[in-house]
């Protein structure tokens, strides 16, 4: 119960921070991506503050054992920039370019109850579920994952 709860707060706190810094709003996302017209640097300066805290964070918790309510961390251990990583960011970018919105700020404005935000959520969702369909395909399947030798035949 206590890791619940704890997971609540954190999320409200997150979600609150993102309302604060207006990250909620996709003019000011759309604004920032607009380098060539009104550029608008909010989201850089609550990104900068964003890798900040982390790289504090992650230095402390680096000499931990354990997490307060865990019994270990999960670090991530892929390193390598494969095709999976770039396409993933791609489409990430696109949609974010296009809606305005990420996944952390679009749950957090779900509380505003705008129906465009409900329908980026669903194809986020829809996204998110096809992606793993799409992953858990049989590599044979794939001719993106076919030997070079397979694909002069």
């Amino acid at each position: 119960m206590l890791r619940l709860a704890s997971g609540l707060i954190t999320g409200l706190i997150f979600g609150a921070g993102l309302a604060l810094a207006g990250m909620t709003d996709p003019a000011v996302v759309l604004g920032f991506l607009d380098v060539a017209g009104a550029w608008n640097p909010a989201l850089a300066f609550v990104m900068g503050g964003a890798v900040i805290v982390t790289f504090i964070g992650f230095r402390i918790l680096r000499g931990r054992r354990h997490p307060l309510l865990g019994t270990g961390f999960s670090w991530p251990t892929a390193t390598a920039i494969d095709r999976r990583l770039v396409g993933g960011a791609a489409i990430f970018g696109i949609g974010w370019g296009l809606a305005g919105y990420c996944p952390g700020p679009a749950i957090a404005s779900l509380a505003g109850g705008r129906i465009e935000v409900v329908i980026f959520v669903a194809a986020m969702l829809a996204g998110m579920i096809a992606a793993r369909f799409i992953s858990a395909a049989p590599a044979s399947a794939s001719p993106a994952s076919a030997s070079p030798a397979a694909l002069k035949r």
